[in-house]
């Protein structure tokens, strides 16, 4: 039998289910009722692990809707909005999402290799091209590695900009997601160039030519991967998405790979929650980024320090932690973790809150949040079943 926090967790992505595909929250607050890029995919995967053929199929439904909306230039939605009449369409607000091009390659791939099905790959190998081409021109200088504006990911209220690490990583993921299926010998060779990108640029002791030599020597990488850099030099805040994607997809040596786990289990420890705080430490009012982090808001400023992007905890974020836990194998560490989130997201009668303040564990954002319950499925048959997604 399965523990009531999977049974809820998967009705919960039942409740999101459109015949559009997965809509961001069970509850119409302001745009979640969307089928949203990136939240649906992490839905898809979720879907997959659980092997419910109802949910797998709202993951195609929402591969289909962002295939059908993609841009003639090759840009993914951000999101959908669609009211049985007109459809509504966003690419991103104040900045386009970049993230949303790479997730829909790894739901792409992702589904078709849980289907054995290549004929899916095979069916939108156009968009996919498009999709791969637009990736290169926004490294603008044929150097390997995305340039990404203010707002162009996930983190959209955060101070993350120019060479993203998630990003980065994400793109590793795509690309070998589809060269699965494609087994092309210029992909296999961009995968090992932006990998040693990665590594020269965000790891510490590597030998090779850096994007901005003295920004990177004057910052002294030590225990994570730093989370951008820019012309202007190094963010240095870690974040948790992003090393958790390191880890998953193995990118740098092993003795930096293990530092990353030491100090992410250390931190994991130490909150409250027993969750991972999305960015740390929290940008405090007094630091040079708050100018920077109180600015980059559409609408209300949510990044209070612990809170949102800036340091509050996420159950999906901790999903991913929790896979990578798993590929480092680290059992124990990954059902502890699993515990936590499980608690997280069993707050006010199951409510699935968005995030929670890493401090007082308040909840935060938006309830019934889709990628919340997705975070458990994804880790529980992870754990329980040895789920594997391609990687």
């Amino acid at each position: 039998m399965k523990d009531i926090d999977y049974i809820k967790a998967i009705e919960l992505l039942h409740n999101c289910s459109s015949p559009e595909g997965f809509l961001a929250s069970a509850q119409n607050i302001s745009n979640y009722k969307r089928v949203w890029a990136r939240d649906g995919v992490i839905c898809g995967l979720a879907a997959l692990a659980s092997g419910e053929d109802d949910l797998i199929a709202t993951f195609q439904k929402t591969l289909e809707t962002l295939t059908n909306n993609q841009h003639y230039n090759g840009t993914i939605p951000s999101n959908v909005m669609t009211n049985g009449h007109e459809t509504e369409v966003s690419y991103g607000g104040l900045a386009g999402r970049v993230d949303a091009v790479t997730w829909f390659i790894i739901g792409i791939c992702q589904y078709a290799f849980y289907k054995k099905d290549n004929t899916f790959v095979k069916k939108h190998e156009g968009n996919i091209q498009k999709c791969l081409q637009l990736l290169e021109a926004w490294e603008f200088n044929n150097k390997h590695l995305l340039y990404v504006p203010l707002s162009g990911n996930w983190a959209d209220e955060y101070i993350t900009d120019g060479y993203v690490l998630y990003d980065q990583l994400l793109r590793i993921w795509a690309l070998k997601s589809y060269n699965h299926f494609a087994k092309d010998t210029f992909i296999t060779s961009k995968i090992e160039k932006i990998t040693e990108q990665i590594e020269i640029n965000y790891t510490s002791n590597c030998i090779g030519e850096k994007y901005h030599e003295r920004a990177y020597n004057e910052m002294k990488i030590q225990n994570f991967m730093p989370c951008s850099f820019s012309p202007a030099g190094y963010k240095t805040q870690f974040d948790a998405f992003a090393n958790s994607l390191a880890l998953y997809l193995n990118i740098g040596n092993q003795d930096f790979q293990n530092s990353i786990l030491d100090y992410t289990i250390k931190l994991t420890r130490e909150r409250p929650l027993q969750l991972i705080p999305a960015f740390w430490p929290p940008i405090q009012e007094q630091d040079l980024d708050w100018n920077l982090l109180k600015n980059n808001c559409k609408y209300e400023f949510r990044n209070y320090p612990n809170e949102f992007h800036n340091g509050g905890s996420w159950p999906m974020v901790n999903g991913f932690f929790g896979l990578a836990l798993l590929a480092k194998e680290k059992n124990d560490e990954a059902a502890a973790l699993l515990n936590a989130i499980n608690e997280a997201n069993a707050i006010a009668n199951y409510s699935f809150y968005e995030n929670f303040n890493s401090e007082t564990k308040a909840p935060n954002g938006v309830p019934f949040c889709a990628w919340s319950g997705a975070a458990t499925i994804m880790l529980h048959q992870s754990i329980h079943t040895n789920f594997k997604f391609l990687v």
